[in-house]
C-alpha cells in the first residue's frame, strides 16, 4: 500500500475494531503493531486482539450496563461482538470466550482484508505527517512512544496498576475436592469450585498478607483500579474482605455436604475444551515463587501445574476530560484520535466499544458528514460522557448505569428493577433513532 488514509497504532481490541470498521467503509488503513518484534511482559501471543487478563466479557444479561453496551455494539456491526459470539464457551451467567480462537478470528479478519496494510514494528515516536491518526496503543504503552505522548499531553500522563490472575492445568487439580456449579444455578455448571472451611480460609488470608510481593519501582506510585484489585491487597484490608467479595460462598452448595462452605474459590474455563482454568479474582502482586507456595496450599491445588502465573503491570491512561473532545480527538491536534483503555475506559468491552466509535467518527469525517456522538441516553453515549466529566478527578471506569442521565421526573414512582428497565428501553429507542438518522445502511440490513 503506497498511501494510507488512516494510520492506526496498536492492534489490540480497540485498534483491531477500529481498523476493521474503517476498512469496511473502503478506507485504506495502515495498522502498526509491535508484535512479534517486541512483546511486553503481559503478552503471551503474537495474535492481534490478545486477551491479556480474563477471558470473560462479563455478564450475559442485557439488563445491565455492560450487557446494554454489548447490545449496542452488536447493533452497529461490531467485529468484537461477532468474534465473541463465534468463540463463546459456557460460563454460567457470563459471556466468556476461548481466548486463542477469539484472537485468531480477529487476526485472520485483519490479515485477509486488502484495505489493511500491517506494519509489524515497534514505534518509538508518534508517526508524523498523517492525515488521520488513531492511537490505540493500549494501557501498557511505554518507551519512546509513551514519552512522545507525554510531550503531546503537555505533562505527565496518569496511570494505575492492573493485575493478572493465574491459570492452572485442569489435569493437575484434585477433583475429589472440587465441584462444578454456577452461582444461583445461572447457566450450566460452568465454574469449578474449591470450597474452604473457616480454618483453611483464615490460613489462606494470612498467607496472602504475609507472602513476598513484587515491589513497585522507586519512581512508581501504585494506584490500583478498584474493579481489579490484587487478591493479596484485598486480604490485607481485613480478614473477612475476601469472604464477602471474591470468595463469597453465597449461591453455591457443595453437593458432597449439602451445605454452603465458609468460602469458595471459583475457577473459570479459559478455552473451549476446558483444559485450562483461571482463578477468578485471584490477580496478584505475589512473586512467582510465593504464588506457587501459597496457591498450592488451597485444597485441590496441592499439585497444581500453573500454565500462567499472576502478575502486576502499570497501565497508562490520559486525562481525557482535559485532553480529548467529545469525538475522541486530541484538542490540541484534532487530526489525532485516541481509542481503548489509554483513554480511561476500563475493560475489554469498553475498549472495543471505544475503538468502534473512533472508527465510525474517522470514517464519517472522510465522507464529509461528521458524525455526532451517540445520544447521552445510550450506554455508548454514557461512556463518552464519562470521558468528558470535569466534576471530579478523572479515573478509569467500567460502564455503569450511573453514566446515563436521570429518567424524566413527574412519572409514576418506580422500583429499582423498573428504573433499570426504563433506562434500557430509553437507550434502545435513542440508539435506534440515531442509527436511522446516521446509518441508514445498517437499518436496511437489520
Amino acid at each position: 500500500m503506497d498511501r494510507a488514509d488512516v494510520s492506526v497504532v496498536g492492534a489490540g481490541l480497540a485498534g483491531s475494531e477500529a481498523a476493521l470498521q474503517l476498512a469496511r467503509r473502503g478506507l485504506r488503513v495502515r495498522l502498526f503493531e509491535q508484535k512479534p518484534e517486541s512483546r511486553g511482559e503481559a503478552f503471551r501471543s503474537d495474535l492481534f486482539a490478545e486477551l491479556v487478563c480474563s477471558n470473560s466479557f462479563r455478564a450475559l444479561n442485557p439488563e445491565n450496563a455492560v450487557g446494554l453496551l454489548k447490545e449496542e455494539m452488536a447493533c452497529l456491526g461490531s467485529f468484537f461482538m461477532q468474534a465473541a459470539e463465534l468463540t463463546q464457551i459456557p460460563a454460567g451467567g457470563a459471556l466468556a470466550v476461548d481466548r486463542e480462537r477469539f484472537s485468531a478470528w480477529l487476526t485472520e479478519k485483519i490479515r485477509e482484508n486488502p484495505n489493511i496494510d500491517i506494519v509489524e514494528r515497534r514505534l518509538d515516536a508518534i508517526p508524523e505527517g498523517e492525515e488521520a491518526l488513531l492511537l490505540a496503543s493500549g494501557p501498557l504503552t511505554d518507551g519512546g512512544l509513551a514519552s512522545d505522548l507525554e510531550r503531546l499531553m503537555g505533562g505527565e500522563g496518569l496511570h494505575f496498576y492492573d493485575a493478572i490472575a493465574p491459570i492452572v492445568d485442569i489435569e493437575s487439580i484434585d477433583m475429589t475436592k472440587a465441584f462444578f456449579a454456577s452461582r444461583y444455578d445461572k447457566g450450566g455448571a460452568d465454574y469449578l469450585n474449591l470450597p474452604l472451611d473457616e480454618t483453611q480460609y483464615k490460613r489462606l488470608v494470612r498467607d496472602l498478607v504475609a507472602a513476598e510481593k513484587v515491589p513497585p519501582r522507586p519512581f512508581e506510585d501504585p494506584k490500583y483500579f478498584e474493579g481489579c484489585l490484587p487478591v493479596d491487597l484485598m486480604a490485607a484490608r481485613g480478614e473477612k474482605t475476601l469472604a464477602f467479595g471474591t470468595m463469597k460462598p453465597v449461591g453455591l452448595i457443595d453437593p458432597r455436604t449439602g451445605r454452603r462452605a465458609h468460602a469458595v474459590i471459583q475457577l473459570r474455563a479459559e478455552n473451549a475444551d476446558k483444559s485450562a482454568f483461571s482463578l477468578v479474582g485471584f490477580q496478584t502482586r505475589l512473586t512467582h515463587g510465593e504464588q506457587l507456595r501459597v496457591f498450592r496450599t488451597i485444597p485441590g491445588l496441592e499439585r497444581a501445574e500453573f500454565l500462567r502465573l499472576g502478575s502486576v503491570h502499570r497501565n497508562t491512561f490520559l486525562d481525557a476530560p482535559r485532553l480529548l473532545d467529545e469525538r475522541l480527538r486530541l484538542k490540541s491536534d484534532p487530526r489525532i484520535r485516541f481509542a481503548g483503555q489509554i483513554t480511561g475506559v476500563e475493560g475489554y468491552v469498553e475498549s472495543a466499544a471505544c475503538g468502534l466509535l473512533a472508527g465510525l467518527f474517522i470514517a464519517a469525517d472522510f465522507s464529509g458528514k461528521p458524525l455526532s456522538s451517540p445520544p447521552v441516553e445510550t450506554m455508548l453515549g454514557g461512556m463518552l460522557g464519562h470521558l468528558a466529566r470535569t466534576d471530579a478527578p478523572f479515573q478509569p471506569s467500567n460502564v455503569t448505569l450511573s453514566m446515563l442521565p436521570p429518567l424524566p421526573k413527574g412519572g409514576p414512582r418506580l422500583g429499582k428493577r423498573q428504573r433499570k428497565q426504563a433506562h434500557m428501553e430509553r437507550a434502545r429507542e435513542k440508539l435506534a433513532e440515531w442509527i436511522r438518522a446516521k446509518f441508514p445502511e445498517i437499518q436496511e440490513n437489520a
